[in-house]
């Protein structure tokens, strides 16, 4: 992993932060959107994100909208049709039916959200369009969902723009192919093939924070966001703070958060306390145990759903290093699904994520005693191994080692 200085990185906490400065730059848009989200859900401020993709491509623009197929379904079809009559063009990302996804080959998501606007701004993280006040399963939430994304500029944005450009194209292709347009196919998987060679010379030239954008596929980028953290982990001198929706780390991760804390480093995680899916909930516990009795701090995040994916180490050191993406450390997200996470070491975003993290921590979260863990009931502990049991199962069945 190379960081390259010159970059302009913000960090925004949920979609009070995200969706109005995403909506003030789709409106300034002149050329282009890329956009890529698992959810779209035009509910409440969602619907503000559909209405600035159509008014931008009302105007001209070549808006590109990829949502994943399982995780937003179908389009309704008032939208489709004002997309379509405004000129959005939408592809969807292995669209499967629950049924479908018995088979493993259709556990392979498009999770990551990415938006690049004019080849000039990337927003990245790992906020849906999905109000934070609305949960699709639950209705109405009582507090907003904790989330964070980025807004950046320099080279990361053109490296976000060839990637989506490159998927764009393969699932054109896809799409023609299955619709027996062979000539159509072969011309998509040939622009697909095309890298962008434009090079932006002012943002090399220019000091900034340094930064890189990390992709997760299933093909040169298997492991790159692990490594990520592995490699930061196994550096950090003071503290760690993680925060993460699905936390389910295998051998190497939980080696690695357990060493940091033997040799002195203060490691916290906020992770999921509020009851969402079965499996993310308890297939996670049975590996808290060997984190407790290193001295790691678990604190459990109890107003709303947590769904943040960040992560800030050694923000008060020389060399603070912070990430913030759409990446879970559970084996979906590190073995199966596409993903993307901004890496930053700058001292004053890393204290930004710190300060946020650590209020959440303090006012929001429950800190976790290991006694009252080793002796929670019976029936938790047995759902509990059931489900990582689970877990493991699906693990196997797809080929992979976690």
């Amino acid at each position: 992993m190379i960081l390259q200085s010159g970059h302009e990185v913000r960090l925004l906490q949920g979609t009070l932060e995200l969706f109005p400065s995403l909506v003030a730059d789709m409106d300034a848009a002149k050329d282009c959107i890329q956009f890529e989200t698992y959810i779209f859900d035009c509910t409440a401020s969602g619907e503000d994100i559909a209405d600035a993709l159509i008014r931008a491509a009302q105007r001209g623009v070549d808006v590109r909208l990829a949502v994943d197929g399982f995780g937003t379904g179908p389009i309704p079809a008032p939208l489709r049709e004002r997309f379509d009559a405004a000129g959005v063009q939408l592809q969807v990302f292995s669209a499967v039916s629950q049924l479908a996804l018995l088979l493993p080959r259709h556990w392979r998501r498009l999770h990551r959200k990415l938006c690049v606007v004019d080849d000039e701004v990337l927003y990245c993280g790992g906020i849906n369009v999905l109000d934070d006040f609305y949960d699709p399963n639950h209705g109405a939430l009582t507090a907003p969902r904790f989330d964070f994304a980025v807004r950046a500029k320099g080279a990361v944005v053109e490296q976000a723009s060839d990637n989506m450009d490159k998927l764009w194209w393969r699932m054109r292709a896809v799409h023609d192919a299955r619709n027996r347009r062979i000539s159509s196919a072969v011309a998509d998987l040939r622009a697909a093939g095309v890298a962008r060679t434009a090079a932006r010379l002012s943002d090399a030239k220019t000091r900034g924070m340094r930064a890189a954008l990390l992709f997760r596929d299933n093909l040169r980028n298997r492991a790159r966001i692990e490594k990520a953290y592995l490699r930061a982990i196994a550096n950090a001198r003071q503290d760690i703070i993680i925060a993460n929706a699905y936390f389910l780390p295998g051998r190497k991760l939980r080696r690695a958060l357990i060493l940091a804390a033997q040799r002195g480093v203060k490691v916290r995680l906020l992770l999921q306390g509020k009851y969402e899916y079965f499996m993310q909930y308890h297939a996670s516990r049975p590996v808290y145990g060997a984190l407790l009795a290193a001295g790691v701090q678990i604190h459990e995040y109890a107003p709303s759903f947590l769904h943040a994916k960040v992560a800030v180490i050694d923000a008060y050191v020389e060399k603070p290093w912070a990430t913030v993406g759409s990446s879970n450390l559970e084996p979906l997200s590190l073995l199966l699904a596409r993903e993307a996470n901004v890496v930053v070491e700058d001292a004053e975003f890393a204290q930004d994520l710190h300060r946020r993290l650590e209020l959440a921590m303090e006012h929001e979260g429950e800190l976790m005693d290991p006694q009252g863990f080793a002796s929670r009931p019976l029936r938790q502990r047995v759902l509990d191994h059931i489900a990582s049991a689970i877990m493991r199962s699906l693990i196997w069945v797809t080929g992979n080692r976690y």
